[in-house]
């Protein structure tokens, strides 16, 4: 058996007592009383809260972590708020300067800074106050409400009976005056005084109805855990879900139809889309969000953006008041507008629904006039073809012209046809202006001919100095100048021994670009061909 924890003064007392224990266990010995002076089971284990149901125990026992007795020194009681002890006659020393009290000093003085101490004037001593020391045990210390007086509590009670006695009263007397003007207003139509009274009762309804409403505030509380997952503070919670009432859940029991999610008790989607609107009580989360207050939120939240964008200093956030006010303001102006161009359109080109009917001439289309039409629905005798009349000038000649402007076309531009000009404002010169400009045509052709005849001649000739000079093929009747082709030569091997050693050349070099016939040759002449195989010994 598990016993309290008994600290002993030396070895042969705790083994005394463990033979005393197993003496009672084998009923040797008498056996151990509780604090009531009943016998304690020896088989129900002591340091156990609750004792299962089977060894029936009379109460449970938490003996190694409980206090056997509670200690005197511990109390709930608390301070005696405002209770005064001793008053003196005179002052005494120690006492407060300001008041006369001993129980404080001057610093520590609540009372009003006398404009003369008692310690001077020794007169209106004030009474000591009652003070208390307490020892509090643990419960004492996190007892919230320890001290409270419930009676501070009785002013909030009268006040709100109070308001709800002025409120029944009120009504009284609003269900006089209805009385009375009811008998004044006897001659009235009786369907009129009817329907008011129907309204002025239920609007009585409604205030009794408001003054219950206090009532029934503590209907269905719930006690839960508020923001812990564990532990933590407790708040009551309402329930205002009717018992009655189908879950979302379980309006449509198809696998395939709207997701219900469990940790936010949320149904997006319609579970029912196929159901009758004037029948469904519910809709689906989304329904709520598109209608009421929801779609008003939405509509201001969506405005006070675009007045930021615009450069109104406005935020719905920081300021709901203000952009609530300018939102409202812009629907009335936005309203007004809107029928300022309605009677502005109206003023401009009349309401056709308006009750100024129109002619039946014109409703129907008839006349007294005569009109005849052929088989293919053109007009034969009775009215006159009218040509259709344009918003530009016609006809209109200017500059002593002929034609009008675009009367002519050539060569992606228009013109007059009189005298064949592009420039719209130009003077007609006629039949001379335009056999004038065939033969500046005419001659700007054969100009361009004999220049492109210059230019191909000049271009053979080029190419075949650059064969002859320049080629990699040497004409057979090419015919060089001995003399200028061993300088040449010999121009070129000095040349060759520059580009050996740089050493050689000098300051003053003269270069000339032109290559004649024997330079080319001699180049030909000097150049190693990679193919020979005689390359090695040429040099």
């Amino acid at each position: 058996m598990a016993t309290a924890s008994v600290s002993f003064k030396s070895r042969e007392d705790h083994r005394k007592q463990l033979e005393l224990e197993e003496a009672r266990k084998a009923g040797l010995a008498p056996a151990e009383l509780d604090e009531d002076g009943k016998e304690i089971n020896p088989h129900i284990p002591q340091y156990m809260s609750s004792a299962p149901w089977y060894l029936n125990a009379e109460r449970p026992s938490l003996k190694h972590q409980r206090k056997w007795k509670s200690d005197p020194n511990y109390t709930k009681a608390w301070y005696d708020r405002g209770a005064k002890t001793f008053q003196a006659d005179k002052f005494r020393k120690g006492a407060c300067e300001n008041c006369g009290a001993m129980t404080h000093d001057k610093r520590s003085c609540v009372e009003r800074p006398r404009k003369t101490g008692a310690k001077w004037t020794g007169k209106n001593i004030a009474p000591d106050e009652k003070v208390e020391t307490f020892e509090l045990d643990y419960d004492g210390k996190r007892d919230r409400w320890n001290g409270y007086d419930a009676a501070s509590f009785e002013h909030v009670v009268q006040r709100y009976e109070a308001r709800d006695e002025a409120r029944h009263k009120y009504l009284k007397e609003q269900q006089l005056k209805k009385l009375e003007e009811k008998n004044n207003n006897q001659n009235s139509e009786d369907s009129d005084s009817d329907s008011d009274d129907e309204d002025n009762e239920d609007d009585l309804k409604v205030d009794e109805a408001k003054v219950d409403e206090s009532k029934q505030m503590d209907f269905a509380k719930v006690e839960k855990r508020v923001r812990t997952t564990g532990g933590g503070s407790t708040g009551t919670v309402r329930n205002l879900r009717i018992r009655e009432d189908t879950a979302k859940y379980l309006l449509n029991l198809d696998v395939n139809s709207s997701h219900y999610d469990p940790k936010t008790r949320s149904m997006r989607e319609d579970p029912l889309p196929d159901m009758d609107p004037n029948e469904k009580f519910y809709a689906g989360d989304n329904h709520h969000r598109v209608s009421g207050q929801a779609l008003e939120f939405k509509q201001l939240n969506v405005h006070a953006w675009e007045a930021f964008d615009k450069g109104h200093d406005v935020h719905l956030q920081a300021a709901p008041s203000q952009a609530e006010l300018l939102y409202k303001n812009f629907k009335i102006n936005k309203e007004k507008l809107k029928f300022q161009n309605k009677d502005t359109i109206m003023e401009k080109y009349g309401n056709a629904a308006t009750e100024d009917k129109l002619p039946r001439e014109l409703l129907l289309g008839q006349s007294e006039r005569e009109v005849e039409y052929d088989r293919a629905g053109r007009i034969i005798k009775g009215q006159e073809a009218s040509l259709p009349k344009s918003k530009y000038e016609e006809d209109v000649y200017i500059n002593n012209h002929t034609g009008v402007w675009g009367s002519w076309w050539r060569d992606h531009q228009w013109g007059y046809i009189c005298c064949q000009q592009t420039v719209r404002n130009s003077y007609c010169t006629g039949a001379a202006g335009i056999e004038a400009a065939e033969a500046a045509a005419d001659l700007m052709k054969a100009n361009i001919a004999r220049k492109e005849e210059a230019s191909e001649e000049t271009a053979s000739t080029a190419e075949e100095k650059r064969l002859a000079s320049w080629g990699s093929e040497v004409p057979d009747d090419l015919v060089l100048d001995q003399k200028k082709l061993s300088e040449a030569l010999q121009k070129e091997n000095e040349r060759r021994r520059e580009e050996k050693d740089e050493r050689k050349r000098k300051y003053n070099v003269k270069w000339n670009d032109e290559v004649t016939p024997e330079d080319m040759e001699a180049y030909r002449m000097k150049r190693i061909h990679h193919d020979d195989p005689m390359k090695d010994f040429l040099h």
